[in-house]
């Protein structure tokens, strides 16, 4: 059995704090609270299914799991720009995510805003990012949140943070762990290689509802969300290894 090696490719510094003040991206909350994904969801989930299925050979399990209808949060692992469509392709449900706000320029943000994304500030405790996120919620969306709160770029799984926990135990709704394997090599496409990617979504879990958790609460239930994202995420990596 061979292991999969952190990617090699060499990649650019990564930027924590968004120079732009908060009310920047006030119209981007505003519209999310407001408006659902229109056309620009459905036109990128057509354009990119053959892609996503076809060159990553990408395969996806446990879909029941994700509640077909109702408030529920996907909390994945995130290695790539590419997770956030990985998960929409073999998602039914139109979902919303939780984006990094340096995401959000032109022309990328009218992209990202049309197809249902909002962003959340690094480095701060983004109380916009929060009050959209339960926006959704309540409006019985579905919100993808990153447990690691970032990608990590070592090829290996980074730790926790306490923000997807306080959102859990703030909305009480289903959280769903998400483990994803392939796409911490997905950059090698530039050297013409192209890993198979799987995607598994695990059993809910269910928390019971606090309306100001403390941060230590909220770390803790990010833990235990991300113990169940971390032994889905072995048993993928296990079996990828066997094919490799």
């Amino acid at each position: 059995m061979s292991r999969e090696a952190a990617p090699k490719t060499k990649l650019k510094p990564q930027v924590y704090e968004d120079p732009r003040p908060a009310e920047h991206f006030a119209r981007y909350h505003r519209r999310a609270r407001e408006r659902g994904p229109d056309w620009v969801y459905e036109l990128c989930r057509f354009v990119l299914t053959p892609y996503i299925a076809g060159v990553y050979r990408a395969r996806a399990r446990g879909i029941a799991n994700v509640p077909p209808w109702g408030p529920a949060i996907v909390a994945p692992n995130h290695f790539s720009f590419l997770d956030h469509f990985f998960i929409a392709v073999y998602l039914r449900r139109k979902v919303r995510f939780v984006a990094k706000s340096q995401l959000f320029k032109p022309p990328l943000d009218f992209i990202l805003s049309h197809g249902g994304a909002f962003p959340i500030r690094r480095g701060v405790v983004d109380e916009e990012a929060f009050t959209t996120a339960h926006t959704v919620l309540r409006q019985g969306g579905l919100v993808v949140m990153y447990a690691e709160a970032g990608r990590s770029r070592t090829g290996e799984l980074g730790r926790p943070r306490w923000g997807l926990g306080r959102l859990a135990l703030e909305s009480g709704v289903p959280v769903v762990p998400t483990a994803i394997v392939g796409t911490e090599r997905a950059r090698d496409w530039r050297r013409l290689r192209f890993p198979q990617v799987t995607i598994a979504f695990g059993g809910p879990l269910a928390f019971e509802r606090v309306e100001r958790p403390r941060r230590q609460q909220s770390q803790r239930a990010s833990e235990i969300v991300f113990d169940r994202v971390r032994a889905l995420h072995s048993q993928l990596r296990a079996e990828h290894a066997v094919r490799s």
